[in-house]
């Protein structure tokens, strides 16, 4: 077994001591990434946390170029000069600094068009768009128009996007559907809940409004990026969802401390290799039963040996007005408890309660004699168990395997995920386990949108996709998933069914379209009486120009 190491990075001794920004989990940076990990390369990369910093991504080329070159490897060598191009300006020179990096980072703008009824219901239902920061669409023309900047000086960064968004009106859930949903989910309907953010009831309103995506003041602290403000992450080596923290809902407020370099313990990184790990609290909107309660997620993950990452988290919801208040107090007691209410149960209605309490396990291995060639990974998360893997029965699962190249097809890969909530045991019969709980009944939830896998509550499901890479940063890729939801959660089940089609396409080095059709056909009686299939179309079409960042060592340029 060949163990993780790490040599020292042919960098200054600045290099330790500057800030950098996080690169958006949805930017097309980590598909690149992921494909040149799971071709045997990357090696001091954690798959299974993201985002990764600007000059975290530049450590782990650096580390990994020579083996890149020497083996010869023409589709890898593609990759890695796309990636080293978007961090070129983050290189520092001998003796010198990076100096201020600074400009706009991106200009985008995007049309989405929906024909029929779409879903926008994750935690019941089913969702037409997923993994999309829980931005609002309805049927009928939706569009985005946004930026984002790099700001980087010594230790401290500064990075912001922001977008005007647009959404048409719509009917929405009728009050009859409406009073069900919240029957099933425990919630009073009535005074305040009359209108919750995980029911789209109708009528409802067009959008016209400017929403911060991202917005993070950081300062570089021993490896370690400690800010607050909004940030993305990503929880989970899988591509089409991750089971604890994605983005498919809004960023929450939060304060953050992420080691985004790997950590080296003396003695016990000789057994479990470099560690990584990241802390986040803040604030959930959108809850009415409790009203704003608040999150937090402990993340740690290590390498014993370069194939092999296995990542364990703990997210607890907390507090909310009307249920215990929000104090240091209250915090500690969710931190630090890890044993099971069950035979106290009546201490969950008291100020004792240490909150809505999620554990995480996740690992990625690289095969062996296959390494360049198959990864295997599963992500899973359990209710107020201490970890999956100890109550396996509990907990939901996000499995997966990626191809990264065929004989005589080395453009073509191919990646398949299989996901579940609906676990054996028979406690999560209602919707009552997974990304719910007795106490905090809008769940798992941020304005409305599943924090997790949008497989949501009590489902079955997965992902497919076959992608010919057209050159590093290019690709068609063709998508299919399936989504079923049982009769024991949601009268009469549902059930989806979407064929993607995605094309990526580079103009010169700073300007990307990237264009998606999706077919979709659906059954939700509780929704739409009777078993006819639903059917809707989604064309989305998004042009993205890169300006040059300022700044930098003298004499480079980016993309």
């Amino acid at each position: 077994m060949k163990l993780a190491h790490y040599d020292p990075l042919p960098i200054n001794k600045h290099a330790d001591q500057l800030g950098s920004t996080y690169i958006p989990v949805d930017s097309t940076v980590y598909p690149l990434a992921l494909r040149l990990y799971s071709m045997g390369y990357l090696d001091t990369s954690f798959i299974g946390m993201r985002p990764w910093t600007r000059r975290g991504l530049l450590h782990t080329l650096e580390q990994a170029t020579p083996q890149i070159m020497a083996d010869g490897n023409d589709e890898a060598i593609s990759i890695l000069a796309k990636l080293q191009a978007y961090v070129v300006q983050e290189a520092t020179e001998t003796g010198e600094g990076r100096g201020r990096l600074y400009g706009v980072d991106s200009v985008y703008a995007r049309a989405m068009g929906i024909g029929g009824q779409s879903l926008r219901d994750g935690y019941h239902l089913g969702q037409t768009v997923v993994n999309d920061y829980g931005r609002p669409y309805e049927p009928g023309f939706n569009s985005q128009l946004g930026f984002s900047t790099v700001n980087e000086a010594g230790p401290f960064s500064l990075y912001v996007r922001g977008e005007y968004q647009h959404s048409p009106s719509a009917v929405g859930y009728s009050q009859a559907l409406m009073a069900q949903l919240s029957a099933i989910d425990l919630v009073p309907y009535s005074g305040y809940n009359l209108n919750q953010a995980t029911i789209p009831t109708g009528p409802i309103a067009s959008v016209n409004t400017f929403q911060l995506q991202e917005a993070t003041l950081s300062v570089h602290v021993l490896g370690h990026e400690v800010s607050g403000g909004k940030s993305d992450t990503w929880n989970g080596p899988g591509y089409g969802g991750a089971m604890g923290l994605s983005n498919n809902a809004q960023d929450i407020y939060s304060f953050r401390v992420n080691r985004v370099e790997p950590l080296h313990i003396p003695f016990l990184s000789a057994v479990t290799g470099p560690f990584r790990y990241d802390f986040i609290v803040g604030s959930l909107k959108g809850h009415t039963d409790p009203n704003s309660p608040w999150f937090h997620s402990e993340t740690v993950s290590f390498a014993p040996t370069t194939n092999v990452r296995i990542g364990f988290a703990r997210s607890v919801i907390w507090g909310g007005k009307g249920h215990e208040p929000i104090t240091l107090h209250t915090f500690l007691r969710s931190f630090f408890s890890l044993s099971d209410l069950q035979n106290n149960y009546n201490e969950k209605f008291t100020a004792l309660d240490p909150g809505a309490r999620y554990s995480e396990f996740n690992f990625s291995w690289r095969l062996p004699y296959l390494r360049k060639y198959v990864t295997l990974y599963t992500d899973s998360i359990a209710h107020d168990d201490v970890t999956p893997p100890s109550a396996p029965r509990r907990a939901a699962y996000r499995p997966g395997v990626y191809i990264t190249q065929f004989p005589k097809l080395p453009k073509l890969d191919f990646r398949v995920e299989a996901s579940s909530t609906d676990t054996s045991t028979l406690r999560s019969i209602g919707g009552y386990f997974n990304y719910y709980e007795t106490i905090q009944t809008q769940g798992y939830t941020n304005k409305g949108y599943l924090m997790g896998d949008w497989i949501g509550r009590e489902a079955k499901g997965g992902q497919a996709w076959l992608t010919y890479h057209l050159s590093g940063n290019e690709w068609v890729q063709v998508e299919y998933l399936n989504k079923k939801t049982p009769k024991d959660f949601i009268p009469g089940g549902t059930t989806q069914n979407q064929l993607i089609v995605n094309v990526v396409k580079r103009f010169h080095h700073d300007l990307e379209l990237n264009a998606t059709v999706q077919y979709e056909g659906w059954k939700a009686p509780i929704y739409i009486p009777g078993n006819g299939l639903q059917k809707d179309t989604t064309a989305t079409f998004q042009v993205t120009w890169f300006p040059k960042l300022m700044g930098g060592p003298a004499g480079i340029e980016g993309r």
